[in-house]
């Protein structure tokens, strides 16, 4: 039995609203457990269209459909006025989740405003928007988050050290194929990084000739018995437009004795944890720069 972590980022209110019900159900349909990371602040996802001026996003909304995709509602959400606070409009649905069993973790206060400006935040700033975040999910599920996972993999040494001071079990900032301790200034932290090992849809969709038609044979492809497997999945795609596909998706990795768990169950799973370091990179599929795991010793160079 190959066990691959299963990972949910809920980016928006059209993702909680109608993406995380409908994931709910096929999980409980397939007995899958899985980690759930909540974005509970506004949702202003629509202020990312001034990025379209830039070629590589512009060819992404293009390759992956994106207004059919994602829905026009997240596509202008938040441009002529401030989108929804989601965890005080949606609350049932991320208690919902917290009731299924799955691992309720921190995604972001406001998603768009992390990806934009986490260059120029200050470390007061992160604190801030960590802290309402945890706060948030908290006075919902009775429960504080156990882990967190940055918006877009775009975390740096601020953001590790603003959030070795919350008690998350571990974290989840970055790309990589190992589970391990970041380093920082040359101190490891003690929570640990269970980076995302496998694509996701909307990096590898229309490219390479990856269609929906065999893209769910593509993803099998990637999972690798002797390796860390985490999978990312978003509640924007495969809990609404790619629901379909999702299911039998599940089924045919059933079939091959595929097991979804949440990420801390392959932490609890692993032994000796290594040091290592985050560095950014560009990536396939993303626009702008990215977290990776990178190698102690340099750190500019990246595990392989």
């Amino acid at each position: 039995m190959t066990k691959v972590g299963l990972r949910v980022d809920v980016d928006t209110f059209r993702g909680t609203r109608l993406g995380v019900p409908a994931l709910c159900r096929l999980f409980d349909e397939r007995a899958v457990k899985a980690s759930f990371f909540f974005s509970v602040g506004p949702d202003n996802m629509g202020r990312h269209l001034w990025r379209l001026l830039r070629p590589a996003f512009l060819w992404k909304m293009l390759r992956t459909r994106a207004a059919s995709l994602y829905g026009w509602d997240i596509i202008f959400r938040g441009i002529f006025w401030p989108g929804p606070v989601i965890g005080k409009k949606l609350s049932p649905q991320i208690c919902l989740a917290a009731r299924g069993g799955h691992e309720i973790g921190l995604h972001a206060w406001d998603h768009q405003a992390w990806q934009a400006h986490i260059d120029t935040m200050t470390e007061e700033d992160i604190h801030q928007v960590l802290r309402k975040g945890f706060d948030m999910i908290t006075n919902i599920t009775d429960t504080p988050p156990t882990c967190s996972a940055v918006p877009a993999w775009r975390c740096t040494d601020s953001v590790l050290l603003a959030k070795a001071e919350f008690p998350f079990v571990y974290n989840s900032d970055c790309r990589g194929n190992s589970i391990f301790r970041p380093v920082v200034d040359g101190k490891t932290l003690p929570q640990p990084q269970i980076p995302v090992s496998m694509p996701t849809y909307d990096e590898v969709i229309g490219k390479n000739g990856i269609t929906p038609a065999n893209y769910n044979e593509f993803m099998l492809s990637q999972v690798k018995p002797d390796r860390l497997n985490v999978l990312t999945i978003h509640a924007e795609a495969e809990g609404i437009a790619c629901a379909t596909l999702f299911a039998d998706f599940l089924k045919a990795a059933n079939d091959r004795g595929i097991l979804f768990v949440p990420l801390g169950e392959l932490l609890r799973e692993t032994g000796h944890i290594a040091s290592g370091m985050i560095a950014r990179t560009s990536f396939p599929g993303r626009e702008g720069w990215i977290s990776f795991q990178g190698d102690i010793h340099n750190k500019g160079a990246f595990l392989s």
